[in-house]
Protein backbone atom coordinates (compact mmCIF):
# COMPACT_ATOMS: atom_id res chain seq x y z
CA UNK A 1 0.00 0.00 0.00
CA UNK A 2 1.38 3.46 -0.73
CA UNK A 3 2.28 5.90 1.65
CA UNK A 4 1.47 10.02 1.56
CA UNK A 5 3.41 12.30 4.17
CA UNK A 6 0.60 14.86 4.98
CA UNK A 7 1.64 17.37 7.61
CA UNK A 8 -1.28 20.17 8.64
CA UNK A 9 -0.61 22.48 11.26
CA UNK A 10 -1.81 24.89 13.12
CA UNK A 11 -0.28 28.65 13.08
CA UNK A 12 1.96 30.39 16.24
CA UNK A 13 0.37 32.30 18.53
CA UNK A 14 -0.85 35.86 17.71
CA UNK A 15 -1.72 38.67 20.22
CA UNK A 16 -5.42 38.19 19.86
CA UNK A 17 -5.21 34.37 20.74
CA UNK A 18 -3.24 35.30 24.00
CA UNK A 19 -6.17 38.01 24.54
CA UNK A 20 -8.55 35.29 23.88
CA UNK A 21 -10.10 36.60 20.82
CA UNK A 22 -12.00 36.17 17.84
CA UNK A 23 -9.55 36.82 15.40
CA UNK A 24 -11.00 34.88 12.20
CA UNK A 25 -10.08 37.07 9.44
CA UNK A 26 -8.36 39.94 10.98
CA UNK A 27 -4.99 39.82 9.61
CA UNK A 28 -3.28 39.86 12.90
CA UNK A 29 1.00 38.92 13.39
CA UNK A 30 2.62 36.45 15.29
CA UNK A 31 3.65 37.23 18.93
CA UNK A 32 6.90 36.56 20.27
CA UNK A 33 5.43 33.31 21.45
CA UNK A 34 4.25 32.57 18.18
CA UNK A 35 7.38 33.10 16.54
CA UNK A 36 9.23 30.70 18.88
CA UNK A 37 6.91 28.12 18.55
CA UNK A 38 7.05 28.29 14.57
CA UNK A 39 10.49 27.84 15.27
CA UNK A 40 10.53 25.07 17.17
CA UNK A 41 8.03 23.36 15.46
CA UNK A 42 10.60 23.78 12.28
CA UNK A 43 13.03 22.01 14.54
CA UNK A 44 11.32 19.18 15.81
CA UNK A 45 10.63 18.59 11.53
CA UNK A 46 14.12 18.64 10.64
CA UNK A 47 14.81 16.39 13.76
CA UNK A 48 12.10 13.72 12.15
CA UNK A 49 14.02 14.32 8.49
CA UNK A 50 11.13 16.20 6.77
CA UNK A 51 11.66 17.45 3.68
CA UNK A 52 8.70 19.32 1.73
CA UNK A 53 8.13 19.46 -1.95
CA UNK A 54 5.53 21.61 -1.12
CA UNK A 55 3.51 24.09 0.86
CA UNK A 56 0.29 25.98 1.29
CA UNK A 57 -1.14 28.10 3.68
CA UNK A 58 -3.88 30.71 4.31
CA UNK A 59 -3.82 34.43 2.84
CA UNK A 60 -3.65 35.45 6.82
CA UNK A 61 -0.26 36.44 7.98
CA UNK A 62 0.18 34.52 10.81
CA UNK A 63 -0.21 31.07 8.53
CA UNK A 64 2.39 32.45 5.78
CA UNK A 65 4.97 33.89 8.42
CA UNK A 66 4.57 29.95 10.58
CA UNK A 67 5.28 28.42 6.81
CA UNK A 68 8.63 30.50 6.47
CA UNK A 69 9.72 30.07 9.79
CA UNK A 70 9.50 26.25 9.30
CA UNK A 71 11.01 26.17 6.36
CA UNK A 72 14.07 28.32 7.13
CA UNK A 73 14.77 26.62 10.29
CA UNK A 74 14.51 23.43 7.65
CA UNK A 75 16.84 25.02 5.68
CA UNK A 76 14.24 24.26 2.22
CA UNK A 77 13.59 28.06 2.09
CA UNK A 78 13.33 27.59 -1.60
CA UNK A 79 10.34 25.00 -1.65
CA UNK A 80 7.21 26.64 -3.14
CA UNK A 81 4.47 28.05 -0.74
CA UNK A 82 1.13 28.55 -2.41
CA UNK A 83 -1.88 30.87 -0.39
CA UNK A 84 -5.30 30.59 -0.98
CA UNK A 85 -8.40 32.05 0.88
CA UNK A 86 -10.12 28.73 1.33
CA UNK A 87 -7.40 27.94 4.00
CA UNK A 88 -8.41 31.10 5.81
CA UNK A 89 -9.03 30.45 9.34
CA UNK A 90 -13.37 30.19 9.74
CA UNK A 91 -15.33 33.29 9.42
CA UNK A 92 -17.12 34.08 12.57
CA UNK A 93 -18.81 37.14 11.52
CA UNK A 94 -19.81 39.35 14.10
CA UNK A 95 -18.29 37.80 16.95
CA UNK A 96 -14.86 39.07 15.50
CA UNK A 97 -12.40 40.74 17.63
CA UNK A 98 -14.27 39.87 20.78
CA UNK A 99 -13.24 38.11 23.92
CA UNK A 100 -14.60 34.82 24.28
CA UNK A 101 -15.00 34.82 28.14
CA UNK A 102 -16.96 38.19 28.03
CA UNK A 103 -19.05 37.13 25.30
CA UNK A 104 -20.05 33.99 27.78
CA UNK A 105 -20.88 36.46 30.10
CA UNK A 106 -23.33 38.16 28.00
CA UNK A 107 -24.64 35.44 25.73
CA UNK A 108 -24.33 32.25 27.77
CA UNK A 109 -21.55 29.62 27.61
CA UNK A 110 -24.04 27.04 26.04
CA UNK A 111 -24.32 29.48 22.94
CA UNK A 112 -20.92 30.45 22.96
CA UNK A 113 -20.36 26.80 22.76
CA UNK A 114 -22.41 26.53 20.13
CA UNK A 115 -20.66 29.29 17.81
CA UNK A 116 -17.56 27.69 18.57
CA UNK A 117 -17.61 24.42 18.74
CA UNK A 118 -21.21 22.79 16.83
CA UNK A 119 -20.40 21.54 13.27
CA UNK A 120 -23.26 23.50 11.17
CA UNK A 121 -24.13 26.35 13.34
CA UNK A 122 -23.73 29.70 12.11
CA UNK A 123 -22.62 33.14 14.22
CA UNK A 124 -24.18 36.46 13.36
CA UNK A 125 -23.07 37.62 9.79
CA UNK A 126 -20.67 40.57 9.92
CA UNK A 127 -22.38 43.84 8.88
CA UNK A 128 -20.47 47.26 7.36
CA UNK A 129 -20.67 48.94 10.76
CA UNK A 130 -18.33 46.54 12.61
CA UNK A 131 -15.56 48.03 13.41
CA UNK A 132 -13.44 45.20 11.42
CA UNK A 133 -15.41 45.31 8.24
CA UNK A 134 -13.37 47.58 6.09
CA UNK A 135 -10.22 46.59 7.04
CA UNK A 136 -11.31 42.76 5.68
CA UNK A 137 -12.89 43.64 2.40
CA UNK A 138 -11.14 46.56 1.82
CA UNK A 139 -7.84 44.53 1.68
CA UNK A 140 -6.60 43.58 -1.85
CA UNK A 141 -5.73 40.09 -1.95
CA UNK A 142 -10.04 39.65 -1.30
CA UNK A 143 -10.13 41.01 -4.64
CA UNK A 144 -7.64 39.08 -6.52
CA UNK A 145 -9.93 35.40 -5.26
CA UNK A 146 -10.97 32.48 -7.37
CA UNK A 147 -14.44 34.37 -6.06
CA UNK A 148 -16.17 37.76 -6.44
CA UNK A 149 -15.65 39.80 -3.67
CA UNK A 150 -19.48 40.00 -2.42
CA UNK A 151 -19.47 35.94 -2.76
CA UNK A 152 -16.66 36.08 0.22
CA UNK A 153 -18.61 34.64 3.28
CA UNK A 154 -19.82 37.27 5.92
CA UNK A 155 -19.76 34.47 8.21
CA UNK A 156 -19.33 30.76 8.29
CA UNK A 157 -19.95 26.97 10.25
CA UNK A 158 -17.36 24.68 10.50
CA UNK A 159 -19.57 22.94 7.93
CA UNK A 160 -19.27 25.80 5.34
CA UNK A 161 -15.27 26.00 6.37
CA UNK A 162 -15.17 22.74 4.98
CA UNK A 163 -17.97 23.49 1.39
CA UNK A 164 -15.13 26.39 1.06
CA UNK A 165 -11.91 24.64 1.34
CA UNK A 166 -12.83 20.92 0.08
CA UNK A 167 -12.52 22.23 -3.77
CA UNK A 168 -8.91 23.57 -3.22
CA UNK A 169 -8.30 20.25 -1.26
CA UNK A 170 -9.35 18.59 -4.29
CA UNK A 171 -8.37 20.26 -7.17
CA UNK A 172 -5.04 21.58 -5.72
CA UNK A 173 -3.70 19.47 -2.66
CA UNK A 174 -4.62 16.11 -2.75
CA UNK A 175 -3.29 15.89 -6.35
CA UNK A 176 -0.27 16.60 -5.31
CA UNK A 177 -0.22 14.12 -1.95
CA UNK A 178 -1.47 11.42 -4.47
CA UNK A 179 1.59 12.01 -6.48
CA UNK A 180 3.76 10.94 -3.58
CA UNK A 181 4.83 14.43 -2.93
CA UNK A 182 5.51 15.54 0.63
CA UNK A 183 3.42 18.44 1.98
CA UNK A 184 2.95 21.02 4.39
CA UNK A 185 -0.26 23.00 5.15
CA UNK A 186 0.14 25.43 7.71
CA UNK A 187 -3.02 26.96 8.02
CA UNK A 188 -5.52 27.31 11.35
CA UNK A 189 -7.23 25.94 13.89
CA UNK A 190 -10.97 25.75 12.28
CA UNK A 191 -9.37 24.96 8.67
CA UNK A 192 -7.77 22.11 9.97
CA UNK A 193 -10.18 20.60 11.53
CA UNK A 194 -12.77 20.79 8.82
CA UNK A 195 -9.85 19.10 6.87
CA UNK A 196 -9.23 16.33 9.44
CA UNK A 197 -13.33 15.72 9.25
CA UNK A 198 -12.88 14.98 5.85
CA UNK A 199 -10.00 12.49 5.83
CA UNK A 200 -11.34 10.94 8.97
CA UNK A 201 -14.81 10.22 7.58
CA UNK A 202 -12.37 9.21 4.19
CA UNK A 203 -10.61 6.67 6.07
CA UNK A 204 -13.44 5.35 8.08
CA UNK A 205 -15.35 4.80 4.52
CA UNK A 206 -12.19 2.83 3.76
CA UNK A 207 -11.97 0.90 6.75
CA UNK A 208 -15.63 -0.12 6.03
CA UNK A 209 -15.25 -0.86 2.50
CA UNK A 210 -12.34 -3.41 3.51
CA UNK A 211 -14.25 -4.81 6.19
CA UNK A 212 -17.32 -5.52 3.59
CA UNK A 213 -14.66 -7.10 0.92
CA UNK A 214 -13.30 -9.80 3.76
CA UNK A 215 -16.85 -10.45 4.81
CA UNK A 216 -17.53 -11.23 0.99
CA UNK A 217 -14.48 -12.88 0.68
CA UNK A 218 -14.74 -14.94 3.98
CA UNK A 219 -18.18 -15.85 2.66
CA UNK A 220 -16.85 -17.61 -0.69
CA UNK A 221 -14.57 -19.56 1.09
CA UNK A 222 -15.72 -23.29 0.45
CA UNK A 223 -16.55 -25.20 3.62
Amino acid sequence: MPKHKLIILRHGEGEWNKQNRFCSWVDQKLNSDGLAEARNCGKQLKALNFEFDLVFTSILNRSIHTAWLILEELGQEWVPVESSWRLNERHYGALIGLNREKMALNHGEEQVRLWRRSYDITPPPIEESHPYFHEIYSDRRYRVCDVPLEQLPRSESLKDVLERLLPYWKERIAPEVLKGKTVLISAHGNSSRALLKHLEDLLLVLVMRAKYHLQVLHSLEPY
